[in-house]
């Protein structure tokens, strides 16, 4: 440090006091440590703007493919309502965090870095304005303390030699006065170096009190400009250390989303709509909508005639039955009139009412005997629900999917008489050629070499369904896949 002057060449610093040559480079070092603490702090905050918009996004991405399961899968009513509220809060509140990402990046960060700016003045050799100029201010001030230092310095050390030569030149002298063989001459000679090293130290001594006395009146005014140029860096180093404080406020203000009414208002109508929630009304709305309530054309007598005498395929049988309007309608007056997402009209589809079929009717005309199995299962497929589309579910959600009551297997073993038959003849063990990567929540997903169970055939899309070994059921294409020999 001391080598910055040179006048202070050789002065040994003895201490680690900012008093010392050259140890103000701690204070000069400061103002290049605040600027690099600014970059820390946009760093730092372009992150958590990153991760506030990340998350926003996955809640987003969330609401969306959760509202999508709840509306196509089988709750109903006002509790399906109260569920899709926690979507909705996700959307809102996903909008939220984007407006904290909006604030970090667009307020705070820009404010940094336009402070830094305004703060900070780099030069064209490198290094800041400020900078330098502490580092002129603090030599400028210590530098003829410095001087007067090596002066001191040079001084003791000239003494000190002195002292050394003088207590060697007394040495000699006594030495000689008992060696018998020295002759008078010498011995006077020996006499008069321990007399001049005497003067000498005497010399030396009066230099080195003189020069010391020299710097102690020195140092005051040495102390008061060292001591005015630290209040400059000081003062520099309290603007910066107040800005930060008022950013990391105003930081604060952004993240803290209690404070918002609009954020209150999010949950407060979250738990509006989740006590809204009526079971008792939802059973009436399925007993008025899927249950006793719903009309019937129940069998009436017909006569005979020469055009019904032709018999339906199933094919026309399915065109003819689409939109059939149901007539006879009597409902009581507590039969609760509800929007219905499957069915809200009085017009029953047929391929709604055959999903829930186990098999075909034995009692439909023996031309309807023949239609495959695979076109009654083509409406099946159409309505199943987000329950048996979506069976790719993480394995770490529960690990006793065993005790679940509505699995297709009870404790007992017994198979669950609400699950759909199918017909142990149709499944045929097949392996796949290609990789194939669902893209639907109802296809399967697998990779070349996989083998896989085919549950039914090829429909007319080119489709087939089959089981992977894990059971998870889906659809996939039939020309990826080839029976195993």
């Amino acid at each position: 440090m001391s080598g910055s002057y040179d006048d202070s060449v050789g002065v040994e610093v003895s201490s680690d006091s900012f008093w010392e040559v050259g140890n103000y480079k701690r204070t000069v070092k400061r103002i290049d440590d605040g600027h690099r603490l600014c970059n820390d702090l946009m760093n730092c905050i372009h992150e958590r703007a990153r991760i506030e918009k990340v998350y926003a996004q996955q809640l987003t991405e969330w609401a969306k493919r959760w509202k999508q399961l709840v509306e196509k899968g089988p709750q109903y009513g006002t509790v399906e309502r109260a569920w899709c509220a926690f979507m909705s809060e996700a959307e809102k509140v996903s909008e939220l965090h984007l407006e904290v990402k909006g604030s970090l990046m667009n307020e705070d960060f820009e404010k940094i870095k336009n402070w830094q700016k305004e703060a900070f003045h780099k030069q064209m050799m490198g290094g800041f304005k400020e900078t330098k100029e502490a580092e002129d201010g603090f030599r400028k001030a210590q530098k003829p303390w410095a001087k007067k230092l090596k002066e001191v310095e040079a001084a003791k050390k000239a003494y000190h030699a002195a002292c050394k030569e003088e207590k060697l030149a007394v040495s000699r002298e006594t030495n000689s006065k008992a060696d018998p063989a020295l002759n008078p001459e010498q011995l006077k000679k020996l006499q008069d170096k321990v007399e001049r090293s005497k003067q000498d130290v005497l010399k030396t001594k009066e230099k080195y009190e003189k020069s010391l006395k020299e710097l102690d009146n020195a140092t005051p005014q040495y102390m008061e400009n060292m001591e005015q140029v630290f209040e400059q860096c000081q003062q520099f180093e309290e603007k910066r250390l107040r800005f930060f404080r008022e950013v990391l406020l105003e930081v604060q203000k952004h993240l803290d989303l209690s404070n918002v009414s609009s954020y209150k208002n999010i949950y407060r109508e979250l738990e509006q709509n989740i006590k809204t929630a009526d079971a008792v009304e939802d059973l009436r709305w399925f007993r008025a909508n899927q249950g006793p309530g719903m009309s019937m054309n129940w069998p009436q007598f017909e006569e005979w005639s020469a055009d019904l005498n032709r018999t339906l395929s199933r094919r026309e049988k399915k065109k003819a039955s689409d939109g059939v309007t149901l007539t006879g309608i009597n409902q009581t007056g507590d039969q609760v009139s509800q929007p219905n997402k499957h069915s809200s009209s009085l017009s029953v589809q047929s391929n709604t009412v055959q999903s829930v079929q186990s098999s075909y009717n034995p009692f439909e005309d023996e031309e309807d005997t023949g239609s495959t199995v695979s076109e009654k299962e083509d409406n099946k497929i159409k309505n199943v629900s987000s329950y048996e589309k979506n069976q790719s579910y993480p394995t770490d959600w529960s690990d006793e999917e065993s005790n679940n009551p509505f699995s297709s297997t009870d404790a007992n073993g017994d198979t669950n008489p609400f699950d759909e038959d199918t017909s142990p003849a149709m499944e045929v063990r097949v392996r796949a050629l290609y990789d194939y990567e669902g893209q639907e929540q109802d296809e399967l997903s697998f990779k070349a070499g996989d083998e896989l169970t085919k549950m039914e055939n090829e429909d007319e899309q080119g489709w087939c369904k089959g089981r992977l070994d894990n059971g998870q059921v889906g659809l996939y294409p039939a020309n990826y896949v080839e029976p195993i020999q």
